[in-house]
């Protein structure tokens, strides 16, 4: 399988040269799906929000369903892909949703899937540079690398989510002189992506 990173880099630059329109996070999951399955062709599916279950995992998820399921119809190659392009503010919560998002697909990786790959979309700056750089913040704005226990940065602070892995989300512009920015983490086992 074309390693998806790539692609989802191909499908940013067609956002930048206004090939493609994106505007919210449904947007985004489309026309991301549309264009993972015009680069990989009849040999695989590309499908939205399709259950764990479908693809006989059992145990405690963070989430039940995939946004963006890639697989051979055999089912041997699956990756599996998150998403997040937050519209309303609340810049914590949606950075805390992503952390979930990370151990979400750590959690179908270590369950069978090839790979899982997260994709942010924020043309609001406040979510890669403001002046809060701690906490939270700190992974998004300056580069600290994400792993361990993340909390809940809002509300009763009573919900937390462990990452195993250790990545460092790099925003990258989406267009010259574009407010868009974009991140993609990928999270791999067995070298699919």
């Amino acid at each position: 399988m074309t390693a998806v990173p790539d692609l989802v880099r191909a499908f940013f630059a067609e956002v930048a040269v206004g090939h493609v329109e994106i505007y919210n996070e449904f947007s985004l999951q489309h026309e991301l799906g549309i264009h993972l399955w015009r680069a990989l062709g009849h040999d695989h599916k590309v499908q939205f929000e399709r259950p764990v279950t479908y693809f006989k995992l059992t145990g405690s998820f963070l989430k039940k369903e995939i946004d963006i399921a890639v697989f051979t119809p055999d089912r041997r190659e699956k990756v599996a892909i998150e998403l997040k392009f937050p519209r309303s503010g609340q810049h914590p919560e949606q950075m805390f949703k992503a952390c979930q998002d990370i151990g979400f697909l750590e959690q179908v990786v270590a369950s069978g899937f090839d790979a899982g790959v997260f994709v942010m979309a924020a043309d609001d700056d406040l979510f890669f540079d403001g002046p809060m750089r701690t906490g939270i913040y700190a992974h998004f704005r300056t580069g600290t690398c994400l792993t361990g226990t993340i909390t809940k940065p809002t509300g009763k602070k009573d919900e937390q989510v462990t990452i195993g892995g250790r990545y460092e989300l790099t925003w990258q512009e989406a267009g010259a002189g574009s407010a868009l920015r974009y991140l993609c983490v990928a999270i791999g086992a067995r070298g699919a992506v």
